[in-house]
């Protein structure tokens, strides 16, 4: 079978090695240079390895709270069962996780976890161990690898997905396949703040609804509750939580409790709201305090944090530092079965662009390489069998395809604002990010629509990015819109509140 695998990050690096290790022909797509996206950013580890007193069960149970019970639980528990196993091929390919002298794992514990099960590499550099051990064993194949290619559509015959479109260097050509796997990632830069790389422009989403894939969820997006408040965007680990680091007001008290039993280990859709709250009533941002974990144990447990904060300026073993929300996973994207499979025949999706159900209404800490990891694999056991559509009415969220909302407009005038990257992304953190309102929503779409219905057809590769991020704006909008609830990370408010103006 020739098999086109789009992303190059945990998912797509997994799938395409699986695919190609099984007898298929494969090609790998990538927008940037092979290893490139959001698995290289990720300071966080993997979930799945289980000490005394824990155990698969209780790790599903965990990622079921966290994500307030809309997580479809069949597929939290493939995600729990398969994990281990996981885990160990990434070691087995080279992936060198953090270990005691006695050569056992390390295992540490991240909010919302009752227990510590997740691996680290390399400290606080998980993400870019895996991609380094991945790419060079994707590289070591006869997998074919394409860089610097631009996702511009899924080709569609007849109800079947039978290729891609890419631009490389400005060129359109079609690449033809029996099976496409997108794994292309979120669409962080929906957003003025956001922990994601330039890349993630929402491209595989987009290119799936403008075939009419069914996607659903995509008014859940999780803002991670601390990145630097300072500067370029830069993520301080929810790990540095766990090893006991406090959030505090500017008098130094512990305001998360306001909000949460758990304090700063609670879900982060809470936390992060409480960050944003507080910094708004205080009009500064808060602070994250490290100082009691111990300068050694910051440099050795944290080493990538403890270098920036100190080239931004920052003695975090001896002072508290700013921090602040900022976008940085998608729990929705394209509806999948539990092997990767579509609406489309022939097309699947795995990693972030996929709504698998396992996050529900917010992803629970360190389940999104495990993610990839077990779903890539999965999508590529599945490229012979039998083609089985997932169901379009699915739990804890509704399917769409490319037309989104009621349509109905805002009474609140936009001035007539004109359209550019920034503007989109200022539009989409004021009034569809942490907090929201049914006016917010509405001016939102409005102003959207304008820009859509305006738009001239896109040329460049940047032009067909805005084009992507106003679709899955628009898409994302309007799930917010129809969800009148608050649930994880999704949250109405009466009245929009004004976010403090911090990185």
């Amino acid at each position: 079978m020739n098999v086109v695998v789009v992303g190059s990050g945990i998912a797509g690096l997994t799938a395409a090695l699986h695919a190609r290790e099984a007898g298929h022909s494969v090609t790998l797509v990538t927008k940037g240079a092979i290893g490139d996206g959001s698995t290289g950013y990720a300071q966080g580890g993997v979930a799945g390895i289980y000490g005394t007193g824990d155990s698969a069960a209780q790790h599903a149970a965990d990622t079921i709270e966290a994500g307030a019970g809309l997580s479809d639980e069949i597929a939290v528990g493939v995600l729990v069962r398969d994990g281990a196993a996981r885990i160990a091929e990434l070691i087995a390919r080279g992936v060198a996780f953090d270990r005691s002298p006695d050569g056992e794992l390390l295992l540490g514990r991240e909010a919302a976890h009752r227990h510590a099960r997740i691996v680290h590499a390399g400290g606080d550099a998980t993400g870019a161990a895996i991609a380094q051990s991945l790419v060079a064993a994707v590289r070591s194949t006869d997998v074919t690898v394409v860089e610097g290619a631009f996702l511009a559509d899924v080709l569609v015959e007849d109800g079947i997905a039978r290729g891609i479109r890419v631009v490389v260097d400005g060129v359109a050509s079609d690449l033809s396949a029996d099976a496409v796997i997108l794994a292309t990632g979120g669409a962080g830069h929906l957003y003025a703040h956001t922990t994601n790389p330039l890349g993630a422009t929402g491209d595989g989403i987009a290119a799936a609804l403008r075939v009419g894939a069914a996607v659903a969820d995509l008014e859940f997006v999780q803002f991670h509750p601390t990145i630097l408040g300072e500067g370029p965007a830069f993520l301080i680990s929810e790990a540095v939580r766990g090893e006991g680091a406090t959030l505090i007001d500017a008098a130094g008290r512990r305001f998360v409790f306001d909000s949460h039993p758990d304090g700063e280990l609670a879900p982060r859709d809470i936390v992060a709201r409480a960050i944003a709250r507080q910094a708004a009533r205080q009009g500064s941002p808060v602070r994250l305090d490290a100082t009691m974990i111990g300068r050694l144990r910051l440099a050795h447990r944290f080493p990538t944090i403890d270098r920036v904060t100190r080239e931004r300026g920052f003695d975090w073993a001896s002072e508290p530092i700013p921090v602040t929300p900022a976008a940085h996973y998608l729990m929705g994207g394209i509806v999948t079965d539990l092997d990767g499979r579509t609406s489309i025949r022939g097309l699947l999706a795995v990693g972030e662009v996929a709504r698998t159900g396992v996050h529900g209404a917010n992803r629970l800490a360190s389940n999104s390489l495990l993610e990839g990891a077990v779903f890539g694999a999965r999508a590529a056991a599945a490229l012979e069998a039998p083609w089985q559509l997932p169901p379009m009415t699915v739990r804890g969220g509704q399917a769409n395809g490319p037309t989104h909302g009621d349509g109905r407009s805002s009474d609140v005038d936009d001035h007539g604002t004109a359209f550019s990257r920034a503007a989109l992304q200022r539009l989409m953190w004021d009034h569809v990010g942490l907090l929201r309102s049914e006016d917010g929503l509405r001016y939102a779409l409005t102003t959207l629509r304008r820009w859509i219905a305006t738009a001239p057809d896109p040329t460049t590769v940047a032009e067909r990015e805005d084009a992507n991020l106003l679709l899955l704006a628009d898409a994302t909008a309007s799930a917010a819109l129809a969800r009148t609830d608050s649930i994880g990370a999704h949250f109405r408010e009466s009245v929009a509140a004004p976010l403090l103006e911090t990185v």
